[in-house]
């Protein structure tokens, strides 16, 4: 039998004292138990932001505490109850974990040290945010010095093509005036030997390379935006399907066309022959890039063109456009070619299998109707170039007129011819007589003046754009209709600068016979000049 007594015997059974010990104890051992789950609820939340030191002696005080706690209750079961050994074991267990958590606390008491107090803190976030203030000024530096390298970029590209067009440009004049005496000296020639069989063959072959050195120099004029365009509201739309009706036999079964044309899609402010000479190009090129067959899409819509997308490509205004796009799932282009494609001459195809003019001619023509063009591609999946058209707002849709070449009438009034290049003006005249008129030939204005001011009939002043003497044929022909009110003009050039054209469009009243051109031409637009 036991000789120990409880605790309260101590105490003398006196209520007062046991009942504080009681309530005192009570309390500890809750605060304890307390302590322990929020310790361990602590640790359990945050496991994964703490290191394993810290979250070892987390639980570690934790337990201590649940310890503590029990030694307490035991101490209440103490005063009624002589459980002196169950007190001995919890304290026996809680000595080591004391001992361990001092020891624990001791080692960690360098690294406690080295952590940063709630000042360091703020002036480590402090100086976080300057250093992401600079950053973020230094991205906004490089990225401005990338626009400017850019735009600087644009600019050099944009003054290589206008080089590039002047030189095409003038190239073309010179050579428009060698196709003129060309193509209507084979004419002639054609027409002298049409009963020799042997020889039909010949002027034949001859008629068709200097067809082709025409299309050459239009192409040419095109890219170097000096054509003389005739812009009116077209129906794109109208126009799209036109061409994809021309395309399917040229196509061929392999290549499926798709069109995928915007209900709703406005007039465009264009001239519809180069639009659709444009559109040609572009197929056939797409074509070209399918050789085992594959789908040219076609599509309309109207789009705009906001500031933000003016402030990466200068040449573009902001505004409503209509956007034509031409699409292939043909071999692509490379990135590095992509900025060269545009470039009279320049060609991806094999050597002989193009001239590298049509899409020269696409830009030249999309330019100088005031548009924009963008080329897309991806090698192995194929291209996209998208012409993006000025809307013709306000102004009516104009239905195509029909073309064809009229028959020449002959006559027996007399015209002025002004023609700086000897050739030409050879040819002109021996052409001119040959229908019946009298003629009269200059090869500058300030001759072509003299002879105004003479005695002679004049009925027409047909003169070249481009001649010597002081004056361009504009001003000329200002000048002679002053002189000899009623006085016809008849204008002709292979490279027409800004005397007669502005903005691309023939001033209003002018008659331009672009060289080179046929006698059957020269015939009509000489008629058409002198009609009351």
């Amino acid at each position: 039998m036991s000789t120990l007594i409880p605790h309260g015997a101590c105490l003398e059974w006196q209520p007062e004292l046991v009942w504080i010990n009681v309530v005192s104890d009570a309390m500890v051992a809750l605060a304890l138990f307390a302590t322990a789950f929020l310790l361990g609820y602590f640790v359990w939340r945050r496991q994964r932001d703490m290191q394993l030191m810290f979250r070892a002696a987390f639980w570690g005080y934790a337990t201590f505490a649940a310890l503590c706690g029990i030694s307490r209750l035991l101490s209440i079961l103490l005063l009624w109850a002589p459980a002196y050994g169950i007190e001995a074991a919890t304290k026996g267990v809680l000595a080591p974990v004391a001992a361990a958590i001092a020891t624990g606390l001791l080692l960690m008491l360098p690294r406690m040290l080295m952590m940063p107090t709630h000042v360091q803190l703020q002036r480590a976030y402090a100086a976080l945010e300057e250093e992401m203030r600079h950053r973020r000024s230094a991205e906004a530096m490089v990225k401005r010095f990338q626009e400017i390298e850019a735009t600087e970029a644009q600019v050099r590209q944009a003054q290589r093509m206008e080089a590039i067009g002047q030189l095409t440009g003038g190239v073309a004049h010179d050579f428009n005036n060698i196709l003129t005496v060309i193509t209507g000296s084979i004419e002639i020639l054609a027409d002298a030997v049409k009963h020799r069989r042997d020889l039909v063959p010949i002027t034949e072959l001859i008629s068709a390379a200097a067809a082709r050195g025409a299309d050459l120099t239009q192409h040419l004029l095109a890219f170097a935006r000096r054509q003389p365009l005739q812009p009116r509201a077209t129906d794109v739309n109208a126009m799209v399907i036109d061409v994809a009706r021309l395309l399917r036999p040229t196509l061929g079964e392999p290549i499926e066309i798709e069109s995928m044309l915007a209900h709703d899609a406005a007039p465009a402010l264009i001239d519809p022959s180069q639009l659709s000479t444009a559109l040609l190009n572009l197929a056939l090129n797409a074509r070209d890039a399918m050789p085992n067959g594959g789908k040219l899409t076609l599509e309309t819509k109207n789009v705009v063109l906001d500031e933000n997308y003016a402030a990466m490509n200068r040449e573009v205004k902001p505004g409503d456009y209509v956007m034509v796009a031409v699409s292939d799932t043909g071999h692509g282009i490379p990135q590095s070619l992509l900025e060269k494609v545009f470039e009279p001459f320049f060609t991806t195809k094999q050597v002989g299998k193009g001239s590298g003019l049509g899409l020269s001619m696409v830009y030249g023509f999309v330019k100088q109707s005031n548009g924009h063009i963008k080329i897309y591609s991806e090698e192995g999946h194929g291209t996209t170039v998208k012409l993006y058209l000025p809307q013709a707002a306000g102004v009516p849709v104009a239905p195509v007129a029909e073309t064809g070449l009229l028959r020449g009438e002959h006559g027996d009034e007399s015209i002025l011819i002004v023609e700086d290049d000897a050739l030409v003006r050879d040819y002109v005249v021996t052409q001119i007589k040959r229908f019946g008129y009298r003629t009269l030939a200059a090869s500058n204005s300030a001759e072509a003046l003299a002879i105004i001011d003479g005695p002679e009939r004049i009925d027409l002043l047909y003169t070249d754009v481009i001649i010597p003497g002081g004056m361009n044929g504009r001003q000329l022909a200002i000048e002679a209709v002053k002189r000899r009110p009623g006085l016809r003009v008849l204008y002709t050039s292979g490279y027409t600068e800004n005397a007669i054209v502005h903005h691309g469009r023939l001033d209003p009243g002018v008659l331009l016979l672009p060289k080179p051109y046929l006698s059957a031409d020269l015939a009509r637009m000489i008629r058409t000049a002198l009609a009351p």
